[in-house]
């Protein structure tokens, strides 16, 4: 009974803690990702001044429509560089109030008295070695130009920019090497004064993102695709999806090996009670009743350890969610720098039922040796 609780609630408590990591990678992973993202099915960039999109822009469902313009540049800081990738957005962009929260270092802004300002995610700054708080020494920011270039100095083929850096971000890997600029900086620096590489939209409170894609769709037509949040990044979310059940399957096998404690239990039970079988037979009890004596017995080890195995990670769940037992290390950005923990009820239905199919397979096969031999037994006693 102690192995079933132990294993029971092992898979609460540690599905609970991966939900809650799932929902802070996902909470972060929306930092940077629209419900809803426009890019041209063919191309780098369109042209986001059509009627359509002007349409689009006046819809009232809209919060914040953002023009984006996005590619690789070369950043050098002081004596080092780093390729890194360059997003410029317009002011839209700054109407998500999350965007503070992610902020390690310095503030994020993308402009400073009319000057514009960078703001970059920790790996470009660890690699740069950038000191956000010196306002007098600006990065160089480096394209190659659309055109050619008949020169033999090798810089002419690039176009040079400066600028300050205002803030450091860190939300994951994916997102962290990248620079935010506005879109004007990114328009001369790439020499495309009119054209976007997407448009991110966030909507207001209450609308159907997946019903406003279906319309946007017949809209806007096949030249574009519209991608929602899931759809823009497939592999974190399926990432996690493998990784949950990955887990949980390792944790099914400690139940498994609970079970052979059950197998164990009830076989040493079986032998130790070996006249008593002969006995009940003997009296009359057919081979059905012996083995469901056992099976039962199993059974109720069972659902006793389980239910109690639940209760304890409960229990342990809810302290964590709101105590904060055990801290996270590596600087996470959680709340109180302590494990998230997520409870769903689901999980209990998923756990209860796959230690109750163990259980039962476990017990069939104790029940199943309690009858074994059944007529040796009778003769030696």
């Amino acid at each position: 009974m102690l192995g079933v609780l132990i294993g029971t609630g092992a898979m609460i408590v540690l599905l609970s803690v991966f939900n809650g990591l799932e929902g802070v990678i996902v909470s972060l992973n929306k930092n940077f990702s629209p419900e809803l993202k426009i890019e041209a099915r063919m191309g780098k960039t369109f042209n986001p001044h059509s009627a359509v999109f002007n349409k689009l822009h006046q819809d009232s469902r809209i919060f914040s429509y953002t023009e984006v313009l996005q590619d690789k540049v070369m950043v050098k800081y002081g004596e080092k560089t780093y390729l890194s990738r360059m997003k410029g957005v317009n002011d839209d962009f700054l109407k998500n109030n999350r965007l503070d929260s992610t902020i390690i270092e310095g503030k994020f802004t993308l402009h400073n008295h009319n000057t514009p300002t960078a703001v970059m995610g920790v790996i470009v700054h660890n690699n740069l070695m950038v000191n956000v708080n010196n306002v007098d020494y600006p990065m160089q920011v480096f394209s190659p130009r659309r055109a050619k270039v008949n020169s033999i100095n090798p810089t002419d083929e690039f176009i040079t920019r400066e600028i300050y850096p205002a803030g450091v971000f860190s939300i994951q890997p994916e997102e962290d090497d990248m620079m935010i600029v506005p879109i004007e900086f990114a328009r001369e620096l790439f020499e495309q004064p009119t054209e976007v590489s997407s448009i991110d939209i966030n909507f207001k409170k209450a609308s159907s993102v997946l019903t406003i894609q279906n319309q946007l769709k017949e809209q806007i037509g096949k030249d574009f695709t519209i991608k929602t949040r899931q759809e823009q990044n497939t592999a974190l979310y399926h990432t996690l999806s493998y990784e949950k059940w990955a887990m949980f399957m390792i944790l099914a096998f400690v139940v498994v090996i609970a079970a052979f404690n059950i197998i164990g239990s009830l076989t040493m039970l079986v032998i130790d009670k070996r006249k008593d079988i002969a006995i009940l037979t003997s009296l009359g009890a057919g081979k059905n009743l012996i083995q469901g004596i056992f099976f039962f017995e199993g059974l109720m080890i069972s659902i006793i350890g389980c239910i109690l195995g639940m209760a304890l990670g409960a229990v342990f769940s809810i302290l964590q969610q709101r105590y904060g037992l055990i801290q996270v290390g590596g600087g996470m950005n959680v709340p109180n720098n302590a494990y998230p923990v997520s409870i769903k009820y689901d999980d209990f239905v998923m756990v209860f039922f796959t230690v109750m199919a163990i259980s039962v397979i476990a017990s069939g096969i104790s029940a199943r040796l309690s009858v074994k031999n059944l007529n040796d037994i009778k003769q030696d006693l």
